[in-house]
């Protein structure tokens, strides 16, 4: 069950806050009726209340949380506040539910381009960041400086399956550490259109799909790079065998784990340059297309796993707009 704001926000050019908030308000409860009566489920038969939290416009979260524990009061259910950050990690369990920390995780989307590590513990740890735009946002700008409609991101994923991703050596995104920009790259491409007179819509494609190359080898750089500082695991042997054991051991260590998540991650391109270059050294889990743009099932998801850790919310609380992956 999908209800989609794009054809409202499409003649802006992006998202307008008053816009949205007023659209949850106006269709929420509708498609809650709408999702229940699809899934043949009545209001009995409902065990929980799961609501995003945070981040995200305060206007739309506060529809939802306060909906949410309506709901929840109304019908003497518990109710669990979620961050949708780490829902985009949680949102793997969907495609694979025996999927366990440790992992490494990647969740680019319109707001956020975070690199981070779900521990052992459960806890999720940002290692890297976006000092400037996110990869969403990137796109969404390179779209309007390309003259193509909102949403951004797949309508430069869509030209640029016509185009040479080798016509244009945009510059790759350089950060300290494992942190990202992409204002840079965003800014030759501007430069790069101003520099010529007309676009034909060839020359339109061939800088799509340039655009679209150094954004996506500038997160799977970054991507790469975490993997490779994962500690190896120690093995400890003795005795007059210990080379075959150690060999063994080694062998039966089991891949590490690599996760995309994020709007972003709908993106042609990266789904298929992430399993070319991650996919031979690690279990590579993307989850459908569908699951990786927001969505209730992955807020859900995210309900089950907090759950477990530390039950369900005391009602009342707030929205958090600024909230990260706790």
């Amino acid at each position: 069950m999908v209800r989609s704001q794009d054809e409202l926000h499409a003649p802006f050019g992006g998202i307008v806050p008053e816009i949205a908030a007023r659209a949850h308000l106006q269709t929420l409860v509708p498609v809650i009726e709408r999702a229940l009566e699809t899934a043949g489920t009545r209001w009995e038969q409902v065990d929980a209340v799961a609501v995003t939290r945070g981040p995200g416009l305060v206007g739309c979260l506060l529809v939802g949380v306060n909906v949410a524990q309506a709901i929840a009061w109304a019908r003497k259910l518990p109710v669990v506040g979620v961050s949708h950050l780490a829902a985009h990690v949680f949102a793997a369990q969907l495609e694979e539910p025996e999927l366990r920390p440790p992992l490494l995780g990647l969740v680019v989307s319109g707001g956020h381009s975070d690199l981070i590590r779900w521990q052992e513990d459960g806890d999720i740890t940002v290692i890297g960041r976006t000092l400037d735009d996110a990869a969403g946002e990137a796109f969404d700008k390179g779209a309007r400086i390309l003259g193509l409609p909102f949403p951004g991101g797949p309508a430069i994923d869509k030209l640029a399956t016509t185009g040479d991703p080798r016509a244009v050596a945009f510059p790759r995104p350089r950060a300290p550490g494992l942190d990202f920009s992409f204002s840079g790259v965003k800014t030759a491409l501007l430069y790069e259109v101003r520099k010529r007179t007309s676009l034909s819509e060839q020359e339109r494609a061939d800088l799509a799909a340039s655009y679209q190359e150094a954004i996506v080898d500038a997160l799977l750089q970054r991507v790469e790079a975490a993997q490779a500082q994962q500690p190896a695991p120690t093995i400890v042997l003795g005795g007059g065998v210990a080379r075959n054991r150690v060999e063994a051991a080694q062998a039966q260590q089991p891949a590490p784990t690599i996760v995309l998540g994020g709007g972003v991650a709908r993106n042609r391109r990266l789904r298929e340059a992430a399993q070319q270059r991650l996919g031979s050294q690690a279990h590579l889990v993307i989850p459908a297309p569908e699951l990786c743009t927001d969505n209730a099932a992955m807020i859900g998801a995210a309900a089950l796993v907090e759950w477990d850790r530390r039950g369900p919310d005391l009602a009342p609380f707030d929205a958090d707009p600024s909230l990260g992956f706790a």
